[in-house]
């Protein structure tokens, strides 16, 4: 019997951070910091929207491209926010933000195009550039620039096969952004080399102490841009399975054949309710934001004090300390805090090679929850320190 496999499909790994949510689930008195999921509650309102959609019964397919109406809201809520204006024809409402980065890729690249990928980073950018036969080129970020993207980083990894470059930022692991004059000094890159930009935004109302800018506001940079949001992190809505791609108009057509002929339409209750979070879910977002800020502050300052060497994050709601002083991988590091400890963190390497001897862990979790895994930490940093 001849193999029945795709060959791509059968060398790329599985995620790295589920392995340890799978083990953590059927361990007793176990603590998770692995997951990025808010624990807070899809705001009332929202799911009231939702459930008065289907007391009207609006369980029909909506347009392939999504509503109009959340269409529009999405252009209203990108102007107010970022001071991006796009008509609502350059919206496609997806199946969460990983859609909509899967389909951009798929829309825009041919086989042997180079993408560049700055590392670490979000799991799914290289298997998506690999499934649409393209050829993903990591940069490697640095811990001493903040792991920022840096203007020289760029030039030096950029050939004349390089078609993409994916900016993820505010960054998922290491909760790094890019500020305004970062941007500019990549967009100008860009413009010169005649690239496209995939920008990855779903963190972009996760930031503490600084207004998030989007690479698409940037000089020339709006028609080689998409933009990628949605409605998970920001307006915890996980499980609604939401997001959208702005950008170019000829760019979006072909994404939309691509989400037409795969996914049909997104979910219509949920493209409702999202309606209403960009309606009114403002001071939701205000008060998880606040939240999040509290636990990170509180996050950076324990680590420091039992010993962990870790950058100040100023977006997403991970941080990314250093564990190079212990003589362990990543891995080990974090396999036998598991067994030890009962505390799951995901290690480095989940994002890329370049993530040894980091580990990720998320405060999308209680303080009560974070004083306890810190203690445990503490506990296992005490034990094992050279």
């Amino acid at each position: 019997m001849r193999n029945p496999l795709n060959n791509k499909v059968q060398v790329m790994k599985p995620s790295g951070i589920r392995k340890f949510f799978d083990i953590v689930s059927e361990m007793k008195d176990a603590i998770s910091l692995g997951v990025g999921e808010p624990d807070f509650e899809t705001p009332w309102h929202i799911r009231e929207e939702a459930i008065y959609s289907l007391e009207k019964g609006r369980t029909v397919y909506t347009s392939n491209a999504g509503l109009k109406e959340l269409k529009v809201e999405v252009c209203n809520y990108l102007k107010r926010r970022y001071g991006l204006e796009y008509p609502d024809k350059n919206v496609l409402v997806t199946i969460g933000g990983s859609e909509a980065i899967d389909a951009a890729l798929r829309a825009m690249i041919d086989p042997g195009d180079e993408v560049l990928i700055p590392e670490p980073c979000y799991v799914s950018y290289v298997p998506c550039v690999a499934l649409a036969d393209g050829v993903p080129v990591t940069i490697e970020l640095k811990a001493e620039n903040e792991f920022r993207l840096t203007k020289q980083e760029l030039l030096d990894a950029i050939t004349d096969k390089t078609k993409i470059l994916i900016m993820p930022f505010p960054n998922n692991p290491t909760g790094a952004i890019m500020e305004e004059k970062d941007l500019r000094e990549i967009a100008e890159v860009v413009v010169e080399k005649d690239l496209f930009v995939i920008s990855d935004e779903i963190y972009s109302e996760l930031t503490y102490g600084r207004n998030h800018v989007s690479i698409a506001s940037m000089p020339g940079m709006k028609e080689r841009t998409i933009v990628i949001n949605g409605f998970s992190k920001s307006y915890a809505m996980t499980g609604w399975r939401l997001g959208y791609a702005v950008g170019p108009e000829e760019i979006i057509t072909q994404m939309i054949k691509i989400h037409q002929f795969a996914i049909m339409c997104a979910p219509t209750t949920s493209q409702y309710a999202a309606v209403e979070a960009l309606k009114n879910g403002d001071p939701d977002v205000e008060l998880m934001r606040d939240a999040y800020d509290k636990r990170r502050k509180f996050l950076v300052a324990r680590l420091r004090e039992i010993g962990l060497d870790c950058f100040e994050p100023y977006g997403a709601f991970y941080v990314f300390p250093c564990i190079k002083g212990f003589g362990m991988t990543s891995e080990e590091f974090a396999t036998k805090l598991l067994e030890e400890e009962k505390l799951a963190i995901v290690p480095g390497t989940a994002f890329g090679d370049c993530g040894e001897g980091f580990l990720r862990i998320s405060y999308a979790y209680s303080i009560e929850q974070l004083k306890e895994a810190l203690d445990r930490m503490e506990n296992f940093i005490k034990r094992h320190r050279k």
